[in-house]
């Protein structure tokens, strides 16, 4: 039966756990409508437009 032959070390387990947790950066794009940045395949936060459609109403 195979057994560890030493106990892996505190530093060698986070190092291989490092990659873990790393952020990506945001994707943003343009809205079609007003321009502003948004996520994609969101509404837009600024008028309230998706794909061309009025999907929420803003007040300005």
């Amino acid at each position: 039966m195979a057994v560890p032959k030493r106990k892996t070390s505190k530093a060698r387990k986070n190092k291989r756990r490092s990659n873990v947790w790393k952020l990506k950066p945001l994707c943003l794009s343009r809205c079609t409508q007003c321009g502003e940045l948004k996520l994609p395949h969101r509404v837009c936060g600024y008028c309230g437009y998706y794909k061309g459609k009025e999907i929420i109403s803003v007040d300005l």
